[in-house]
């Protein structure tokens, strides 16, 4: 491959800086006391910024991280065909990487067995980089070009650590170490390959600048062919397109797949009257869809409603679908409209009084003494008032103050006080082996307490008629 009035657009290193050039990529590539010291720093920042999904403490880790110097060396090395600068530089790359795998491995097993952090679903900055993709590859790219002009160029180094941070390295070798230590072989999996996609492509775009600078394997320049390390490095790249690409695409067909369905259950929730869709949990096994619910509502749903919205998510998926949906009740309350008490109507019987007492008394004259007739008096009715609320005073043995529930076992909402008197509605349910009754309070407030805690007392008054003597 012939390289064609390229380089003559772009500037070339004087002859007398390319040594001294290639002495700091050599030195900064050989794996010391300080390479190693920055590896173990870096990898425990970047896995504790995973663990704890904190972005801020992750870019520290990618400024920290040394793993830039040696890949960027062996860029180098495939240029100008130093193979000491080629063999030391792996060597580091190598070495520090399983380090930080394996330091990254151990913090976080011992974070298992800690209180801190929570491993039932994984943080977004883990997974995030378990799906690598072709765009990930031209940021390396794009990093990698960055990396190694601002190195030909003092007066650019403070482009270098906003390349570290678009180019990130570390970071996928901890998801590596803690993938490994939760068994997550996938999450290992996706972070490695997202890795060795960085590590090429970075040291394939390093490769290109310095070739393109001036920096050849022969003296002089004067063979203008491509050399064959940066022939291989290119080829290496289209490879690494394949498996990229590949996940991509099963990645947006996931992610369409979600939407879809995320989509169906909000419309179909929606279309139930005072329900909202607070969680949906989704997992899918081959053809078939299991979708756990929560949702809140003010008025708890029927059978028929759930099946009704099982068939309309199947109607819209075409696909297998098992709901289960777990319920949680919530009552509006506005402290500009208190709640009013709402009295269920009882068929009572009422009691009627019969016909008035008559006082019969005729005096009969005759010419015989005869018996004075006596007064007699007929029955006499009673008068018993309806059966209605009745009042109730609430006593508390010995706590001082009694929850009202908006519902037997339900959330509290109100107190009474001790010897408050509330009125009490002919409601009453059995909940946990303790009989509820429903009550309102002075304030007008509604709930249910327990029966056991509340001294009814009714009034039925009595009336009798007697007669006069």
């Amino acid at each position: 491959m012939k390289v064609k009035n390229i380089t003559s657009f772009i500037k070339k290193i004087p002859y007398e800086q390319r040594a001294t050039f290639i002495e700091e990529i050599s030195e900064s590539a050989a794996p010391g006391f300080d390479f190693f010291l920055l590896v173990i720093l870096s990898s425990s920042i970047a896995t504790l910024g995973l663990i704890t999904n904190s972005p801020a403490v992750i870019i520290g880790a990618m400024l920290v991280a040394p793993l830039m110097s040696p890949i960027i060396g062996i860029g180098l090395a495939s240029v100008i065909g130093k193979n000491d600068l080629l063999r030391k530089s792996m060597s580091a790359l190598t070495r520090g990487a399983v380090f930080a795998i394996g330091l990254s491995a151990f913090i976080t097993f011992i974070n298992l067995y800690l209180p801190f952090v929570s491993f039932q679903e994984l943080p977004a900055e883990i997974v995030s980089r378990t799906h690598p993709s072709p765009l990930d590859l031209i940021v390396a790219l794009a990093g990698g070009l960055a990396a190694a002009y601002s190195m030909t160029e003092p007066k650019l180094s403070a482009a270098l650590p906003g390349v570290a941070i678009a180019t990130a390295l570390m970071p996928p070798l901890s998801t590596i170490g803690i993938g490994l230590a939760l068994g997550r072989m996938d999450v290992a999996g996706g972070a490695l390959l997202l890795f060795v996609t960085n590590a090429i492509t970075i040291a394939f775009a390093s490769a290109l600048v310095f070739f393109l600078r001036g920096l050849y394997p022969y003296a002089n320049g004067k063979n203008k062919f491509l050399p064959t390390s940066l022939q291989f490095s290119a080829f290496l790249i289209v490879i690494l397109l394949i498996p990229l690409s590949y996940f991509s695409v099963q990645f947006v067909r996931q992610a369409t797949e979600t939407r879809t369905i995320n989509d169906s259950v909000y419309k179909n929730v929606a279309l139930i009257e005072n329900a909202e869709l607070v969680d949906l949990q989704v997992v899918t096994t081959g053809d078939s869809i299991d979708l756990d619910l929560t949702i809140r509502t003010n008025v708890p749903l029927n059978y028929e409603q759930v099946i009704k919205l099982q068939e309309n998510i199947v109607a819209d998926l075409a696909r297998p679908v098992s709901i289960r949906v777990n319920q949680v009740f919530a009552e509006r309350l506005d402290p500009l409209i208190p709640p009013t008490a709402t009295f269920t109507p009882t068929l009572t019987q009422t009691a009627t009084l019969g016909p008035s007492p008559t006082f019969t008394f005729t005096p009969t004259f005759t010419s015989t003494l005869t018996v004075t007739p006596t007064i007699t008096s007929t029955a006499t009715a009673t008068l018993t008032s309806t059966p209605t609320s009745s009042l109730g005073r609430a006593w508390i043995t010995p706590l001082p103050v009694m929850r009202i529930y908006q519902y037997p076992g339900g959330p509290v909402v109100g107190l009474l006080s001790q010897n408050q008197v509330v009125t009490i509605l002919p409601e009453e349910v059995v909940f946990e082996n303790l009989i509820w009754v429903k009550i309102v309070d002075q304030e007008n407030r509604s709930g249910w307490v327990p029966k056991v805690y509340v001294n009814i007392f009714t009034a039925t008054p009595t009336l009798t008629l007697t007669p006069e003597k």
